[in-house]
């Protein structure tokens, strides 16, 4: 391992770092070029170098990538990609006050500890979490998405029944195109454009982005308040305020690694879920979806945790957690190497170099963070609505068309973009239908193999219902569902003995 740390901290793999870093935030920061889009780019690049730093170059765009998510999420109210969807919750109202700047650096900070926290899981603990991604079956991915749908109460930001009716509508959503099981064509309406379904990437621009421009031409207050003179990244106030919420951070980068060494689970059902602990258990509730920083912290943690947590499953077990592990993977693949429990120690070099790579890439994305996000946050603040709206316009198009080079793409983001933009007028918030949207395959994939297993053992109810697994987490939903009524009542309690 030490001389695994030695060949980490080269010049050449601390340039692979900064580069990787830098590049992978960049296009994180740009909605509709996903953290996904940014490691398939990279990977025929890697072919040419040495396995290590071949992964370090990899990881680094990853991590980057997925923290730049975060700039658009409180800068424009458009996660840069799907892991961003929750700091969008409290860091865009941060933002629209003032305190964007404090935001992007909280969200800095926040990431890099997920990070390390993620990749220290990952150095030490690899094996042994490795046999936890192995104890899920079909039902237990089943219940975790409906655990994950659980979750629309904490998003509908008071209004439970219309975040219902949203999350539904996701739901219907994804079932368009292709079934996950068996293929059964669904209402396409005869459309080719639908046969592929609704597109995770252009439906995300297309739900969260097209509102905010509509709101920007329609109105002339400010898109955000203007970055005061003489505040700088306000790094003190962030760690001040980091330090406050030190065992949310912690807990929230826990989260982060269990939920991305689930295969298939990844950043977005990490923020969501974090953010809904941080909430919970929060004395300020009432804050939270109107810029309270615990919310940018728990989300950002969580989701930048997921890195590391990935890579347990796809190194130990040749099973990727994440779309970007799976390219990782197929990377890995072609330089011959083999992943499994004997990865550990047939090549233990090029493994911990990558490990330790991934954590130098994580401790450089402080500087490049603060400095890219000072410089965006004063850009954008700065820039005249009547030309922010249109090159953010640009940008969504070109995101949308370049998920896979399909123009009815930018159709889809502009409809579901209208649609998002009257939803809002009555009330309804974007997060549950994304929600729906991401859970919904997951949650169908689960039950139909759960109930064709069930039925071929002859205990359909056992299968659902008598797994240990399966059980802790149907106990989780129903704690998540009754602890808002719980705590109400406590509430009301309360006031009637003080009014008594």
């Amino acid at each position: 391992m030490l001389d695994a740390l030695i060949n980490a901290f080269t010049p050449f793999n601390l340039a692979l770092a900064l580069i990787g870093v830098f590049l992978g935030t960049i296009i994180g920061a740009l909605p509709g070029l996903s953290a996904t889009m940014a490691v398939a780019v990279l990977v025929p690049f890697t072919f040419t170098l040495d396995p290590a730093s071949g992964l370090i170059a990899l990881g680094a765009v990853y991590t980057g990538a997925i923290y730049g998510g975060a700039y658009a999420a409180i800068l424009v109210n458009t996660p840069g990609t799907p892991a961003a969807i929750a700091t969008a919750l409290d860091g865009f109202p941060m933002a629209k006050r003032g305190d964007g700047d404090l935001a992007v650096t909280m969200s800095c900070f926040a990431s890099a500890v997920g990070g390390v926290i993620g990749a220290l899981f990952l150095l030490v603990l690899a094996p042994p979490l490795a046999t936890i991604a192995l104890r899920f079956g079909p039902v237990e991915y089943f219940w975790l998405a409906i655990f994950g749908l659980s979750l629309i109460a904490v998003l509908s930001k008071g209004a439970t029944l219309k975040g219902l009716i949203g999350g539904f509508i996701g739901l219907g959503l994804s079932t368009i195109g292709s079934a996950v099981v068996g293929g059964d064509v669904r209402y396409t309406f005869d459309s080719p454009a639908l046969l592929g379904g609704i597109h995770i990437i252009p439906a995300l621009i297309g739900l969260y982005c097209i509102p905010v421009l509509l709101n920007m031409v329609g109105t002339r207050d400010p898109h955000i308040e203007r970055a005061s003179a003489g505040k700088g990244s306000r790094i003190g106030d962030a760690i001040g305020l980091m330090w406050r919420s030190k065992f949310n951070l912690i807990r929230s980068s826990v989260v982060g690694t269990v939920i991305g060494i689930l295969p298939a689970a990844g950043g977005a059902v990490a923020g969501l879920v974090a953010y809904s602990e941080a909430r919970r258990t929060s004395s300020h509730k009432e804050d939270f979806g109107k810029g309270a920083p615990d919310g940018v912290i728990a989300s950002e943690s969580a989701n930048s945790a997921t890195v590391g947590g990935g890579f347990v499953p796809t190194l130990v077990l040749g099973i990727p957690g994440t779309p970007p592990d799976a390219i990782i993977l197929g990377g890995l693949m072609v330089q011959g190497i083999r992943v499994g429990p004997q990865l550990f120690t047939e090549q233990a070099s090029t493994v911990y170099t990558f490990i330790f790579g991934l954590l130098i890439a994580t401790v450089i994305m402080v500087p490049v963070g603060l400095l890219i996000g000072r410089t965006a946050f004063k850009t954008i603040s700065s820039i005249p609505k009547s030309a922010l709206a249109p090159a953010i316009g640009a940008l969504i198009m070109i995101g949308s068309y370049a998920v896979e080079q399909n123009p009815n793409h930018v159709v889809m983001m502009v409809i579901l973009g209208a649609f998002a933009w009257g939803a809002a007028r009555y009330g309804f918030e974007p997060s549950p239908v994304v929600l729906g949207l991401i859970l919904g395959p997951i949650a169908e994939q689960g039950f139909v193999q759960g109930y064709l297993i069930g039925n071929a053992s002859g205990n359909l109810f056992a299968e659902f219902f008598g797994r240990p697994i399966s059980l802790g987490i149907i106990f989780v939903i129903a704690l998540t569902l009754l602890w808002p009524l719980w705590a109400e009542r406590r509430a009301r309690s309360k006031v009637d003995v003080l009014n008594d």
